[in-house]
This record gives structure tokens, sequence and C-alpha cells, in this order.
């Protein structure tokens, strides 16, 4: 009998799935026969040099795109054939998505853009949901910030807005990708910081694609990938064994 990815500690897995473009002698693969899965109130970072697949992966996991062959799971439902109706109700109910451009909605104001997820649902956020937005809001040092417009506000205020947005509903896991490719240093640190805790206080599954060791040697366990494979699954490192790391899989692709 086939374990469950929940009995695997899992909240999303892939089991021997590969992207392919082209027919024949053309075919190009984006990712080519991979098998991983993101582990229960973990912090995963994804990197590879470009074109490695990194982002293909998120976007296989997340249901944002489908595999040409091989299998994925959200927790223990399997989504890979799965219609867009109802792919598109598991990422609203299931899935938290956090990236480099916000994606914030510019018309609403910041209490909007966090109660969205509901809206789209179809429901306003119960009371329980309403409180865990004001402990986010403050939280992330928003406060005075809920009615002002996106462009009102920082790129680090409307990536905060952006995090609590993806962790209002309590998401099984939260997608980020380049989540501080738009930001300056010291911004990026404030927005890993958050991520970080999110998964230290609050038990969320946070796998994120990055091409910055820095941004990486936050995570507890580091993937990286190149020619559509992984390469190396690692645990904690530094940015400079990060960097090493990084430095080693693009020569070889050189």
């Amino acid at each position: 009998m086939e374990t469950k990815p929940s009995e695997m500690g899992l909240v999303a897995r892939v089991a021997n799935v590969g992207k392919y473009y082209g027919e024949g002698g053309h075919r190009v693969a984006a990712l080519d026969d991979v098998s991983i899965g993101i582990r229960r109130g973990c912090f995963t970072a994804i990197m590879g040099p470009s074109g490695s697949g990194k982002s293909t992966l998120m976007h296989l996991m997340a249901g944002l795109d489908t595999p040409t062959t091989g299998r994925v799971w959200l927790g223990d439902d399997e989504i890979t054939g799965l219609g867009d109706a109802a792919l598109t109700q598991l990422r609203r109910r299931r899935i938290g998505f956090v990236f480099q451009s916000f994606n914030l909605v510019p018309t609403l104001d910041v209490m909007g853009n966090l109660r969205l997820p509901f809206e789209l649902d179809g429901r306003k956020p119960d009371a329980a949901e309403q409180e865990r937005i004001n402990a986010l809001v403050n939280y992330l040092g928003l406060d005075g910030r809920t009615t002002h417009r996106p462009h009102e506000l920082s790129g680090g205020q409307q990536q905060r807005v952006a995090i609590a947005r993806a962790l209002a509903t309590r998401p099984d896991v939260i997608f980020a990708d380049e989540p501080t490719g738009a930001l300056d240093s010291r911004t990026s640190r404030e927005v890993l910081r958050l991520l970080r805790s999110a998964v230290t206080e609050s038990g969320q599954s946070i796998a994120m694609v990055t091409h910055d060791p820095i941004a990486a040697s936050h995570a507890d366990r580091i993937l990286f990938l190149a020619d559509g494979r992984i390469v190396r699954d690692s645990g904690a490192m530094t940015a400079e064994q990060i960097s090493a790391t990084m430095l080693s899989l693009e020569t070889a692709a050189a």
C-alpha cells in the first residue's frame, strides 16, 4: 500500500515529474524525473543556476503548471489530473504565495488585500480569522497602514503585506518565488526573518525559490537543481557554503 505524504511528514510531494518542451531531438527538459517532498514545519530553499528548473518545480508543486510526466500531491490529495476550477479552489484554500513583484491589488487598501483570499473564496473572514489578520498586522508593524494603498507603501511594507496575506488563511504550504529580489539588503533581511519566524513560531511550511545565498542561509534545508535534476539535498548551510556550492554547479554547467 502506498504511504501517504502526511505519514512522511510532507505537505507537498512530486514523484518522477518531468516537464518537457518540443519533440524528438528538439525536446528540452525543464525538469527531468524529479522526486522530492516539502516537509511540514520546514523552511526549504530551492536553488540552482538560471534555467536549472527551480521555478518550474515550484510551479508544478503549487498546481500553477502541469507536469508532462509524473505525479503531484498536496498533502494526501493528488492534484496531477485536477481541472482548472478544482485547482483554483485548492490554491485559494490551501496554498499561500509570495512573489518578487508583491502582486498586491493596487485599487485595494492593505486590509482589502489581506481579506482578498477570503473574498475570492466567496466569504468574509470569520471572527477568529479577522483576529488572526489583526494579529499579523500588529506583528508585521503595519498598524496605521491598513487604509493605505500599495503605492503609498515602501517595497518592504508591500512585501510584508504580501506575507501577511499568504499567512492569513493558515495555508498548508507557502511558496515564495524570489521574495527578496526587489528589496534592498536591509529590507531583505527583515523579510527573511519574518518568513523564518513563521516557521519557528507558527509551524508554517515554506518553499522558497531564490538565487541569493544569503536568503537561502535562513532555510532549514536547501535543494540544489542543475539541468532539471536535483543534484544535492542539504541541511542548513552558511551563505559562504551555499555560494561555493552554486559556483561549482555553474562551473560544471559551463
